[in-house]
């Protein structure tokens, strides 16, 4: 099962197919359009970009030019501090828009950076805003899909804010658990996209607290963890740490 689930993430090479043939439509912004709609929408996307890891697909200041849907691999979106150190706001994993943040000011905020070897297929906002003024139903999926970002963002935050290491490290093993079974991965085999330093970071933990927690929950039963593949063992109580106690097993969110 491991094996199957690094093939899906590896970069496909049938980047050149239309939106209506692209396995994550049901995830993207396609979804819910018709067919003829998504052929219009699939007229002006343009695909075949591909980042190697630790490559920015867009940087802080950058002006804005288009939305960025991830076909495969996994990015992270961050600034650095005052101070010089990174920051990291999210990781976004295919299916998932970024660049929805720099539509009002015509700036990026902050930078898109690939984790690993990823593949996006970039929307020019000028051609997407004409095409959805004509066509209500994309613009209301648009609109949806934004209203879908901002929500899961102040939702995480929400989570994360002042609560416990553990109940933060809970909270983003399933979040992340949901969103792999969301595209057809194991939900309870994770390979994760970014390093342990990554995510104590997004965390807010110091390095050498993720790895105590992790080590915790391994001698807890709750994790099997080895380098960046974790299993999770027991969803129960990790949901029960998350928060969401009555949120079933390998359910979604």
């Amino acid at each position: 099962m491991a094996q199957e689930h690094d093939r899906s993430r590896e970069p496909m090479g049938a980047l050149g197919q239309s939106c209506r043939d692209c396995s994550l439509s049901e995830l993207c912004l396609p979804v819910a359009l018709d067919g003829l709609t998504v052929d219009e929408l699939s007229a002006i996307v343009e695909r075949d970009s591909y980042l190697e890891r630790g490559e920015a697909l867009y940087q802080v200041g950058d002006a804005f030019q288009a939305i960025y849907a991830v076909h495969s691999g996994a990015l992270k979106t961050a600034e650095l501090a005052i101070d010089g150190e990174e920051q990291i706001f999210g990781f976004h994993l295919p299916g998932e828009l970024v660049g929805l943040d720099a539509i009002n000011d015509k700036r990026h905020p902050c930078s898109a950076v690939a984790l690993e070897a990823s593949s996006v297929c970039a929307i020019p906002y000028d051609q997407l805003e004409a095409l959805a003024a004509k066509i209500p139903g994309l613009q209301r999926q648009l609109f949806r899909i934004m209203s879908q970002e901002i929500l899961a963002d102040h939702e995480m935050l929400h989570s994360l804010a002042r609560r416990r290491a553990e109940d933060r490290l809970a909270i983003m093993l399933v979040n992340l658990a949901d969103r792999f079974g969301r595209r057809g991965w194991s939900r309870d085999r994770l390979r994760l996209p970014m390093s342990r330093g990554e995510l104590s970071n997004y965390l807010a933990l110091a390095p050498e607290t993720l790895s105590r927690l992790l080590k915790r929950f391994e001698q807890q039963g709750l994790i099997a963890a080895n380098g960046r593949e974790i299993r999770l063992l027991d969803r129960r109580q990790l949901d029960a740490l998350a928060g969401r106690p009555d949120h079933p097993p390998g359910g979604s969110c």
